[in-house]
């Protein structure tokens, strides 16, 4: 779960540094594809890769189209526009999210602990996009909105997933949800996948590719299945809120963002919620970062 932190961390700015050669649909649908075809590989080779059972052909086709397709447009124009910092400590905020989602249907019951961690991750959450609302450099508030956006995408896909998750291993679940979301990906970049001056991408935007298709779309998954297993649901939610410290720090490095004020105070109040709410609850399944 430490190399799956870093490699999530990691992604928010090698997906920025592939963006300044690749357009955002084009790279979306690169990722995806490549990311499909490894994660079926895997489970062909663990045996696991089979037709889903009768009467959950619809509900995966929906839980793809809002948790890959709308999801990743969402995030991939919202990385576009924001700082990588930004990016991932507002997406830091989606188990909270969808705990309190969870308790407002519900399919859940909350405790006056997790309300107050909603409330901490919240006011962080609006820290940060007020921070770029006054117009303070480092990130666009349009940008800050869609990844808002994401999150809420990303929210009806978790909840969508408990409400079936007894009817497929969760590892299966999530390639086939990813399974159908690409499709949609894969046409819509498709335009500029044509336009696209294959031979003025650098080895570096290459890599940053593979970088987001290998190891954060498809590994990342694998370990996170894997951790949930040896470690159990709770330890392993635990390391996700390590992702928006290792991408502040690979931004910093590489991008020269500047953490600012906001960006301490947002960060604090984030991981704070999302520890005090989330403590001891199975965790959702983490977003395609």
């Amino acid at each position: 779960m430490l190399l799956t932190t870093l490699i999530w961390g990691g992604n928010f700015t090698i997906s920025k540094l592939a963006l300044r050669e690749i357009p955002p649909l084009p790279f979306t649908a690169i990722r995806f594809v490549a990311g499909s075809l490894v994660l079926a590989i895997v489970l062909l080779r663990l045996d696991r890769l089979r037709w889903p059972p009768a009467g959950m052909g619809w509900p995966l086709i929906i839980l793809g189209l809002i948790g890959n397709t709308l999801y990743q447009l969402c995030f991939i124009h919202g990385l576009f526009r924001t700082s990588a910092t930004d990016a991932a400590l507002i997406l830091a905020s989606l188990p909270t999210i969808v705990t309190v989602s969870a308790a407002l249907l519900g399919l859940e019951q909350t405790t006056v602990r997790q309300r107050w961690g909603v409330v901490l991750a919240t006011t962080g959450v609006v820290a940060i996009v007020l921070r770029n609302g006054f117009g303070q450099g480092g990130g666009d508030l349009v940008g800050d909105l869609l990844m808002l956006a994401a999150t809420g995408c990303w929210t009806i896909y978790s909840l969508g997933l408990r409400r079936i998750s007894g009817s497929m291993p969760a590892l299966e679940l999530t390639a086939w949800t990813l399974f159908t979301g690409t499709p949609g990906l894969f046409l819509m970049g498709l335009p500029g996948l044509v336009a696209l001056d294959w031979g003025g991408v650098s080895v570096a935007g290459w890599a940053a590719v593979g970088y987001a298709a290998l190891l954060s779309l498809t590994a990342a998954y694998v370990l996170w299945s894997r951790s949930i297993r040896a470690l159990g649901a709770g330890r392993t939610a635990i390391y996700s809120c390590g992702v928006p410290l290792v991408a502040a720090t690979v931004a910093l490095l590489l991008l020269g963002e500047q953490p600012t004020l906001a960006h301490a105070l947002g960060a604090t109040l984030i991981i704070s919620g999302v520890l005090l709410s989330n403590r001891g609850l199975v965790p959702s399944t983490p977003p395609p970062e």
